[in-house]
This record gives structure tokens, C-alpha cells and sequence, in this order.
């Protein structure tokens, strides 16, 4: 009776575990599961759905956005979100420090994520 005790047991973690990956899963499409030929219609949805909004702009203008939003999700995600003259833009993610020798040790380190683009005292790494 003890072993039939054991596989209940095994059988409910498995079963559990199922149900956990099955609500979290995420289905949802990411822009790199949108083929080229599917993003020009998705420009042409686009397109047509602001023209009925009454803004209206070309399908090139909007393929060109999609491209561009696309080569920015290839990059790395920025150190911070600066402000400028129109609205607010990504400062770039900056190379981690290499190794003891220090190379670019002008550079800020990892821990300094001000936008000021001047690095604080914090050391790197040495004493």
C-alpha cells in the first residue's frame, strides 16, 4: 500500500508542475515570429487602420517603422532612460568592464547607471 502511497504522490507533482507551466505560459507573438512577407501586411494593417482613425500615413512610411522597432528590439536593453528636447530616448548599454587589467576604466562600471555619462568614484575594483 506504501508504493501506491509514493506514485500518487509522484504522479500529483507531475501533474501540478503541468498545470503551473501550462498558466504561465506565455503565447503570445514577439516581432522576431513575424516573417517578411507577414510584416508588409501588417503595414498595410497598419496603414489603413490610421488613414480610418484620420491619421493617414503610407505603407512604406509604416513598413519602415516596423523595421526600425525591429532592429531596435535586436539591441541590448539601454543603461537608462534619459530626457531630451522631444520626449525621452534610451542612453546605450555600455560594454561591462573586462577583466583585472581594466580596460576602459574610463567608462562608468556596472553599478553606475546614472545618465550623466560621468563616472562616479566607485573604485573599479580597486582599493
Amino acid at each position: 500500500m506504501a508504493e501506491f502511497q509514493w506514485w500518487l504522490l509522484i504522479v500529483g507533482l507531475v501533474t501540478g508542475g503541468v498545470i503551473v507551466a501550462i498558466v504561465t505560459m506565455d503565447t503570445s507573438r514577439r516581432d522576431v515570429d513575424v516573417p517578411d512577407a507577414e510584416r508588409a501586411a501588417e503595414a498595410s494593417f497598419i496603414a489603413a487602420q490610421l488613414a480610418a482613425d484620420g491619421r493617414p500615413l503610407d505603407r512604406e512610411a509604416v513598413a519602415s517603422v516596423l523595421e526600425a522597432h525591429r532592429a531596435y528590439l535586436g539591441l541590448l536593453p539601454p543603461d537608462a532612460i534619459v530626457p531630451v528636447e522631444d520626449g525621452w530616448a534610451p542612453q546605450p548599454a555600455r560594454a561591462e568592464l573586462a577583466g583585472p587589467d581594466l580596460a576602459g576604466a574610463d567608462q562608468p562600471s556596472a553599478g553606475d547607471r546614472h545618465p550623466d555619462d560621468e563616472p562616479d568614484d566607485v573604485g573599479y575594483g580597486r582599493s
